[in-house]
Parts: structure tokens; C-alpha cells; sequence
């Protein structure tokens, strides 16, 4: 039996005018935190939502706990779904619910446990984050790493098995940073769950993930340990790596000739 939760396999996507994956190949053992990173367009969180099967792939599959994500119908979907957590962008907490009612949503859709039993659930999540004491506020009165933890408490309400996370340190200061980074893996270990991060931090992502996978063109470009892809010599990866403007990855976008498309300017 496989220790892989999650496994892509040879997998390609896009849309009309683009192909953004081209037989991409990736698993993510039970139990470990792995990162997936690459340069802003690169299909990253376009690979969460293949796994959450909002997508389907054009060519190959996704197979969470051995079942492919695209085969499975409305029912099939719906029980996949439950053993997943999703930390979006930014948080994206319901705006008219308070804090409480944010965490309790996923258990009042999944669940029939009684209103005593959410009230503890909701209550343990929260102060596993360090907001319990937050559990009335609205979401417009938390600054930006307050909801992003009360969104990781949401992620985890119903002790998922695979917990995803789309740019969880976007927007963020550094003390609210290094409360996320600990957070993602201390809830990992504890909850024996699956880590799975899109992100282009890389320091904060080298710090804790156990294995990461560089995406660019439309490819696995690079994978291993945070130490094997710091010490790597492939260029995309020194060039990512170390935040540096020349290289594999061009600051321009195509276009023409600069002086020939000034030259040829008519008003």
C-alpha cells in the first residue's frame, strides 16, 4: 500500500489559448508538509483546485487516498472533500459571520454533532491558533494575521486529512509570518494530517516544509529537500532561490524590437 495521500500522474492542463501543466508528476506522502512554488502564473493553485476536483485535468490524474479526484461523482466528490482543509488566499472568511461562526461552518455542514459539542470543537480550534478569546469578533474588526489564523482554524475544523493552503503568508508582517509558519507545521504533526503549500516564500517555506517541488513552464522544474534545492546549481532554481532579476526567467515579457516599434509609431 502506498504512503502517498495525494498523487498526480502525468498530469496536463489549460485552457484554450494555453496549456499550463504538461505531464506534471507529484505525490505527497501521509504526514509531511511539501511545498509547491514557482513564479507568479505558473499554475499553482490551479494544481489545488485540480485536487479539490473544481478542475478537470486534460490529460493524466489526481488520486486522493487512491481514488481519481475527476471520476467520482457528486457523492464520491463530497466525501473527498471532506477529508481536505482549505486555507485560501487571504483567508476569505465569511464577512457577515463573527469568528465563532466561521470555524463552526464546516462542522454544521458536515456534521449532525450537537450544538454543545460544536461549541467545545469551535473553542479547541481557536485557541490551538491563539484566538479563543476572538470568538466574537467580526472579520472586519482582525488585522490581517488574525484572520489568517482563524482561517487556518477553519481549515482544520473537522481534522482533515489533507489540509491545502493557497499563499498563506501573503499581506503578512514578519511576527504574523513566523505565527504561520509554526502554526502550518505544529497542526501537521499534531493532527498527523498532510501539508500541501503553494507559495513563492521562500525562506519562510525552507523553513519547515520537508519537500518541495519547483513548478515553471509548465513543469516539474525541480524537486527535493528545502537544503538540496538551496544548494542546487540549476539555474530557474539558483535564480528563484536567491530573488535574482537575471536569469532563466525574463523581466521582460515577449514583445518587438523596442526601437523598431517606437521608429514605426504613426499617430
Amino acid at each position: 500500500m502506498t504512503n502517498n495521500i495525494v498523487e498526480i500522474d502525468n498530469l496536463s492542463f489549460g485552457y484554450k489559448t494555453r496549456m499550463l501543466h504538461k505531464g506534471i508528476n507529484m505525490s505527497f506522502p501521509r504526514g509531511k508538509v511539501v511545498a509547491i512554488m514557482g513564479g507568479s502564473g505558473s499554475g499553482k493553485t490551479t494544481l489545488l483546485r485540480l485536487i479539490g476536483g473544481q478542475l478537470r485535468p486534460t490529460k493524466g490524474e489526481v488520486r486522493v487516498t487512491g481514488k481519481v479526484v475527476h471520476q467520482q461523482n457528486r457523492s464520491g466528490l463530497y466525501d473527498l472533500r471532506r477529508k481536505m482543509g482549505m486555507l485560501f488566499q487571504r483567508g476569505a472568511l465569511f464577512s457577515d459571520l463573527c469568528v465563532f461562526d466561521n470555524v463552526a461552518f464546516p462542522i454544521r455542514e458536515h456534521t449532525d454533532l450537537p450544538l454543545s459539542m460544536i461549541h467545545d470543537l469551535v473553542l479547541m480550534k481557536l485557541n490551538a491558533v491563539g484566538l479563543r478569546g476572538a470568538h466574537k469578533m467580526m472579520p472586519a474588526e482582525l488585522s490581517g494575521g488574525m484572520a489568517r489564523r482563524v482561517a487556518l482554524a477553519r481549515a482544520v475544523a473537522l481534522d482533515p486529512d489533507i489540509i491545502m493552503y493557497d499563499e498563506p503568508f501573503a499581506g503578512l508582517d514578519p511576527i504574523s509570518m513566523s505565527v504561520i509558519c509554526d502554526l502550518i507545521r505544529t497542526l501537521n504533526d499534531t493532527l498527523g494530517a498532510t501539508s500541501i503549500i503553494v507559495t513563492h516564500d521562500v525562506e519562510e517555506t525552507f523553513s519547515f516544509a520537508d519537500y518541495v517541488y519547483f513548478v515553471a513552464n509548465g513543469v516539474v522544474a525541480a524537486e527535493g529537500t528545502p537544503d538540496d534545492l538551496r544548494n542546487s546549481d540549476l539555474p530557474f532554481v539558483h535564480q528563484f532561490v536567491h530573488g535574482e532579476k537575471d536569469g532563466p526567467v525574463p523581466f521582460h515579457y515577449p514583445a518587438p524590437d523596442y526601437r523598431a516599434e517606437l521608429m514605426g509609431y504613426k499617430a
